[in-house]
């Protein structure tokens, strides 16, 4: 495992210089002041303090223009070792820079994870990660999957960056997810064997495409025997695409209980439930398994997957009913899971 420690620097998704150092495959270098957005940060460049003094507060500091701006950068095609994965590599890596927290660039056999820290001022020794994977498969946008997960992570961070918090945040731009898992499986491994406190792992992947629709959503074989409860609510609802996916493992149920009543305050449905040891391994849910924080539940790590369902509901995932592009993205959806995923993180920290 090699890692790199990174310098300063300051680029953003309106800076052109991003994508044309990216191109030519030349290193990033520092700018001043040179992202702009919708008139949110001041003179200097920085981004302004978030005034939140809750986790119920901070869902109002998410800034919708600047997520937008974000999932507009990422969402081309980025398959690893591509000019446009090497330029979202940088914008995490140059973001997170900006924002204060201490970043490497976690290199592994055959990927590279962007990780920013920032310590905790009473519990340091106990890490939350928040993280999406980056990378995408060929010939397809990945908008959804997982530019909004990224433009989400980026957006949380910047408004955690300066809000004390008991445990330490690590913020991870995740590799080569589509390939197997692989950078999320090479960093929780090196956190069990550097001994690392990791009290929750939360994974933010495909968080944009909702539907009011009867009939949007469907489930996948044998949903209704093992979740009863959850089917009943999607037959109640006529199987509306609608609602925020979430499913953890049963150490962080009071963390999902939290999840809810934030989305409850925003009018956003969700289904989601804690898992026990042997179901959060079982291959019988294997859908429920198909993102980063299953890399952390296989090394018997808590973690928290947040999910519009995929296939179940967007007919573009993957590219398999067109492009998956920005235009088909359900944005304000994004954005309201942003909020929720920003004060569930807030309480994860322990604030």
């Amino acid at each position: 495992m090699v890692v790199l420690v990174l310098g300063s620097a300051c680029k953003g998704p309106s800076d052109p210089s991003v994508d044309s150092a990216s191109e030519s495959g030349g290193d990033t270098a520092s700018t001043t002041g040179s992202e702009s957005d919708s008139g949110s940060e001041s003179e200097t460049g920085d981004p302004p303090a978030c005034p939140g003094q809750t986790p119920a507060e901070l869902m109002d500091c998410v800034d919708s223009q600047r997520y937008r701006e974000d999932l507009e950068f990422v969402s081309a095609v980025r398959v690893p070792g591509s000019p446009h994965w090497q330029a979202v590599q940088d914008l995490c890596a140059d973001r997170l820079t900006e924002l204060g927290y201490e970043v490497t660039l976690q290199a592994y056999a055959t990927g590279v994870n962007v990780v920013g820290l920032r310590p905790g001022t009473e519990l340091a020794n106990e890490h939350v990660i928040v993280g999406a994977h980056y990378d995408h498969i060929p010939a397809c946008s990945g908008a959804d999957d997982n530019g909004t997960g990224v433009a989400a992570t980026l957006e949380l961070a910047r408004i955690l960056a300066d809000i004390p918090t008991p445990r330490t945040l690590m913020i991870t731009c995740w590799d080569e997810e589509e390939l197997g898992l692989i950078g999320s499986a090479a960093q929780a491994q090196l956190a069990l064997d550097e001994g690392l406190v990791i009290t929750g792992a939360f994974s933010l992947d495909s968080i944009g495409f909702a539907s009011t629709e009867p009939n949007s959503q469907v489930v996948p074989d044998g949903f209704n025997l093992l979740f009863p409860d959850e089917y009943a609510e999607l037959e109640a609802n006529e199987f509306r695409g609608d609602f925020l996916l979430w499913v953890s493992d049963d150490t962080l149920t009071d963390v999902g209980t939290s999840l809810n009543g934030f989305a409850a305050t925003l009018g956003l449905p969700t289904i989601g439930t804690a898992l026990s040891d042997d179901l959060k391994l079982s291959p019988l849910l294997a859908d429920l398994r198909r993102s980063d924080h299953a890399s952390f539940w296989d090394l018997d790590i808590p973690a928290l997957f947040f999910n519009d369902t995929g296939e179940f509901r967007y007919p573009a995932y993957h590219c398999g009913d067109g492009d998956d592009t920005v235009d088909k993205v359900t944005q304000e959806f994004a954005i309201s899971v942003t909020k929720v995923a920003v004060a569930t993180s807030a309480v994860a920290l322990g604030m």
